[in-house]
């Protein structure tokens, strides 16, 4: 029996639409969906691989418990009735001694992340957070503190752009299917494409104009480009006038900021800067200057993120096609929107959160992510209160947040850690249950409301029953939660009654989506009246040059330029990180698939400092951080400037039971240092140094 269902992947976050092929209960193909514009049938390697996921012996097939030492690899099958009646008995327990707040969740945000919220705001617990914050915590509060609106509620339209700037934004790499195919298409339609990074990618290769730049300068050259742009009144004058707040405070900012300065700080030609800022004005306001998808590079983050958003600003792209643009709910067209759980009437923490987000001491971060790199901090201090427990949901603190021996330390204070996971992920093994999910082939999940242009809801749809004795993320929660006494807070007894509960009040039904995977509200793209209404969320109600989120919390909207630490040794390097195009942050490297054309990652490494160094290709160094060391082979190479070395995420795991990945590479988690954008929200994943010597 050969079968068609249409659904979303989950091979990483940005959930493309795909077509599934099922054959006598086997997924025999996967493919984009040919339904979704710009998907053009297509998938990226990962997506490519997810029956290599659905298939693997190496994933967790039971539940279990740890019967050995923590992280010893020592475990007992288990039921799943033995299993969660274990976990909710000693989650009772810590309840009992130290109150709700004492359960922490963290979990990568995904459709089923209103039921994880439901779950600790049901049991009195302010400590749900997701992986936000360790990838854009301060692009979201940048956004803020523009637009009023967050980093997710704002979108670009690659299709129609005529410019787009790319800052480190690896897109050709680190795919997402839809975006990529638009950028291809309006580069087809005449679009130049400017890249910066101070490494060559395959997005460099691509680009109309590459610039090298210093690492860690970036906002040295935005406040040149910025002097230029106003200086020779290349700004749309008319936009600006209209909706922008603290126009002369930016022009007396970045008044000494000349191209010249610049150069001297970026290695970037003054020459260069002025051009571009010249060739960009002319195609305004169809330009794009991309604010980021991870932003979580330095401790001034936040002013690299809103500078790069004033230049949007500047050339008057918000809200007009080939620009950014703020997404459009089901309301702009009298629709509903589907139903989430954390929308009922729940009980409110009395306590705060364990990183004081939405609080005086951190008054900025959005408390709807928290702050995940501060936890191991808070549970070692205990402060503000002691944590005894921690679910971790598809997110590993191991590999993901900065410093990894210093959260292994603060693991061990707890009384218990718990793994939702499909993998043998290096928490999963370091936990003290794991309860196994189902893939995303094997599950269906809650609704996708995907606000843009054209407001939409997609649906997760099973393709094939369960290979082994796994369940769907939402049935786990809700078995905790009846066994915990919040089961009121769960009313559904499978996936499919939870999702037509979402549903009820759009009148759509899950049969809507069994054609095509998802349905519109309107076929027709929504963009506000720019002239007369731009529905911004600031205090002003204008785009907030002088920020009113950021003064009032006593921050500076432009503070002093500072110039960024650089190397002062022979064999010191910024470490910079980055992604591929064949693995999803630290989920992917056990794949068999994607295990078998990148098993491991290297240490790109400037020539000239290598031959001063005596480092040859595929050289063993150990590379040594403050807070840690280990051994890697050297990628040398020109094309890499010569103050920085770099490294994929997401390598060197631990967990001896995913024996493809197990030790393969080195870990850029264990490498670095936790240190944050203290602002804005997000680590400094590239304020860390290092130093690099042969190993004989």
């Amino acid at each position: 029996m050969r079968e068609e269902v249409y659904s979303l992947c989950f091979m990483c976050s940005v959930r493309c639409p795909i077509k599934v092929t099922v054959e006598n209960g086997q997924v025999t193909f996967l493919e984009g969906s040919p339904y979704v514009p710009d998907m053009a049938g297509s998938l990226c390697p990962k997506g490519a691989a997810g029956i290599g996921l659905l298939n693997d012996d190496q994933r967790v097939q039971t539940p279990l418990i740890r019967s050995g030492p923590r992280g010893s690899g020592h475990w007992r099958q288990a039921s799943w009735d033995e299993a969660l009646d274990y976990v909710a008995e000693n989650m009772k327990k810590i309840i009992d001694s130290y109150g709700p707040q004492s359960i922490t969740l963290g979990e990568r945000q995904q459709l089923s992340t209103h039921i994880s919220k439901t779950f600790l705001k049901a049991l009195g617990s302010p400590n749900h957070f997701t992986h936000d914050a360790l990838c854009k915590g301060s692009v979201n509060t940048a956004c803020r503190s523009l637009f009023g609106y967050t980093d997710g509620q704002m979108n670009v339209d690659y299709k129609n752009t005529k410019h787009l700037v790319l800052y480190g934004r690896n897109v050709f790499e680190s795919v997402t299917v839809k975006g990529t195919n638009q950028i291809m298409q309006a580069m087809d339609n005449g679009a130049k494409l400017t890249y910066i990074d101070p490494r060559v990618t395959v997005t460099a290769t691509k680009a109309n104009r590459y610039l090298p730049i210093r690492p860690a300068t970036d906002l040295a050259l935005n406040y040149a480009l910025m002097h230029v742009i106003l200086k020779e009144d290349l700004y749309d004058r008319s936009f600006v006038h209209k909706w922008v707040q603290g126009l002369d405070e930016l022009k007396n900012f970045v008044n000494s900021f000349t191209p010249e300065w610049a150069e001297q700080e970026t290695g970037i030609k003054a020459k260069e800067i002025v051009d571009l800022a010249r060739e960009i004005s002319r195609d305004k306001p169809k330009v794009i200057f991309h604010y980021g998808y991870r932003g979580a590079h330095h401790a001034n983050e936040i002013y690299l993120r809103r500078s790069i958003l004033i230049l949007n600003c500047l050339m008057g792209s918000v809200e007009t096609p080939g620009g950014i643009y703020f997404k459009k709910g089901p309301g702009e067209v009298g629709g509903k929107p589907a139903r989430k759980l954390v929308d009922q009437d729940l009980p409110k923490p009395e306590a705060i959160r364990f990183d004081k987000a939405g609080t005086p001491d951190f008054p900025l971060p959005d408390p709807a992510h928290g702050v995940a790199q501060y936890l191991p901090q808070a549970i070692l201090n205990e402060d503000p209160y002691p944590i005894k427990c921690l679910f971790a949901y598809r997110l590993d603190p191991l590999m993901s947040m900065p410093d990894t021996q210093t959260t292994l330390k603060a693991l061990e204070k707890l009384d218990l850690v718990v793994a939702i996971d499909i993998n043998y992920s290096d928490i999963a093994w370091y936990a003290d249950v794991i309860l196994p999910e189902s893939t995303y082939l094997e599950r269906t999940d809650c609704v996708q409301q995907a606000n843009s242009l054209k407001p939409q809801m997609f649906l997760r749809q099973q393709a094939v029953s369960p290979r082994y004795d796994t369940k769907p993320g939402p049935m786990i929660l809700k078995g905790l939660a009846d066994r915990l006494g919040i089961g009121q807070y769960f009313p559904y007894n499978s996936v499919e009654e939870l999702v037509q509960w979402q549903l009820e009040p759009t009148g759509f039904s899950i049969d809507d989506f069994k054609a095509k995977g998802f349905v519109s509200y309107t076929d027709k793209q929504i963009f506000w009246d720019r002239e007369k209404d731009l529905k911004l969320k600031t205090k002003s109600g204008k785009i907030e040059f002088t920020s009113s989120l950021l003064e009032e919390a006593g921050f500076k909207s432009f503070p002093e330029y500072e110039t960024p630490q650089i190397p002062d040794k022979d064999n010191e390097f910024r470490l910079v990180v980055g992604r591929c195009v064949f693995h999803t942050h630290v989920s992917t490297q056990n794949n068999p698939y994607l295990n078998e054309i990148l098993s491991e990652n290297c240490l790109w490494i400037n020539d000239r400092a290598a031959a001063r160094l005596g480092i040859a290709d595929q050289d063993m160094v150990e590379v040594r951080s403050p807070v840690n060391s280990g051994l890697i082979k050297a990628k040398v190479t020109n094309m890499i400037q010569p103050g920085a070395v770099f490294m994929l995420h997401g390598f060197g795991h631990q967990a001896q039971a995913a024996r493809r990945s197990f030790n393969r590479g080195v870990s850029d988690a264990m490498l670095q240092e936790n240190i944050s954008d203290t602002i804005g929200g997000s680590p400094a994943f590239h304020d860390t140094f290092v130093t690099v010597h042969k190993v004989n």
